[in-house]
């Protein structure tokens, strides 16, 4: 199994091979991070909340080069400045961007960006 097809879903991979070679497709990049320590606890993680948000931008924030310049041999780009809190960055660019992304050692995984909608409870 090639490393892309560890990090994209299979329904989306099959997306991709629908899409003509300039099609344009926002997806969200997962980066690897640096995570809180595991034997922490949940009163520890709030009150470091800010800290670890903090060291999770940094940690990610290496990898920003690396996609760019994969985004622009692909005719793409960031939707946002830099990784979220989570360690997430939105991207637009080709089916081909998005497997170059998925090749790249940065990242975890590739999400299609999709509209989300809540059911009502009622």
């Amino acid at each position: 199994m090639k490393i892309s097809e560890k990090k994209i879903s299979a329904e989306f991979s099959s997306q991709l091979t629908k899409y003509g070679p300039k099609k344009k497709i926002r997806a969200i990049v997962v980066l690897y991070t640096k995570e809180a320590k595991k034997n922490s606890t949940r009163q520890e993680l709030r009150a470091n909340r800010e800290a670890i948000i903090g060291s999770i931008r940094k940690s990610t924030l290496k990898a920003l080069p690396d996609i760019d310049n994969i985004l622009k041999e692909n005719n793409g780009k960031r939707l946002s400045e830099g990784p979220d809190a989570l360690g997430c960055v939105p991207v637009e660019t080709t089916p081909d961007g998005i497997r170059a992304l998925a090749n790249s050692n940065h990242i975890k995984a590739i999400l299609e960006d999709q509209p989300v909608s809540f059911s009502s409870l009622e």
